[in-house]
Parts: C-alpha cells; sequence; structure tokens
C-alpha cells in the first residue's frame, strides 16, 4: 500500500478510536441533538459518571471530534467533526484508487 495512505491511516486512528466506543457515540448523538452541553448537563443524561464523561471528551477532543469553549467557569462541548470527515473520505476515496475490487 503507497505511503500516502499508510500515513493518512496512521492519521485517522484516533477518529477510529472515538467512533470504536459506544459510550462515544452517545455524548455525539447528545452533542447532536443538544449543540453545546457541559459535562454535567451529558452527565446527567448518560449512565456514566462525570470522570468517565471528562475521560471520553478528553478522547474526543485529541481526535478533533468536539471542540470545547470557555464560557465563564463553564466548558461546553460540541461537534467538530468536518476535519475528521474530510480525512476518513480522503482515506476511503484513496483506498478504493489503489485496493483492488475483489471478483465474485
Amino acid at each position: 500500500m503507497p505511503q500516502d495512505i499508510m500515513a493518512l491511516m496512521r492519521e485517522c486512528i484516533p477518529v477510529f478510536t472515538v467512533l470504536s466506543d459506544e459510550n462515544r457515540h452517545q455524548i455525539l448523538r447528545l452533542l447532536l441533538e443538544n449543540g453545546k452541553m457541559n459535562v454535567n448537563e451529558i452527565t446527567e443524561r448518560l449512565h456514566l459518571s462525570r470522570p468517565a464523561v471528562s475521560h471520553h471528551l478528553k478522547i474526543m477532543l485529541q481526535a478533533q471530534t468536539v471542540g470545547v469553549e470557555q464560557i465563564g467557569k463553564e466548558r461546553f462541548y460540541s461537534i467538530t467533526m468536518h476535519d475528521a470527515a474530510e480525512k476518513l473520505k480522503l482515506l476511503s476515496e484513496l483506498m478504493a484508487q489503489h485496493c483492488p475490487l475483489r471478483q465474485a
């Protein structure tokens, strides 16, 4: 497989990590439905502890699938998946170009 595809796959690993966990799916769903939310609001709607929610949000921040905005003393999280989606789209296109189709 060409080096550019391998490099892009490595760049996408944090996004795959986010997408591989059901709890993070639930957080993404909440943010999609409600827009900006703080940790307490997310915790109230999920059956997770505050530290668990914070842990998941940290992973999501590192993958740039959510962003955070400080408003007063509160930190509000929202979805910022555009760059991640673009990387995944490019990876899919490159793999389709370079990987042979299976013959039936």
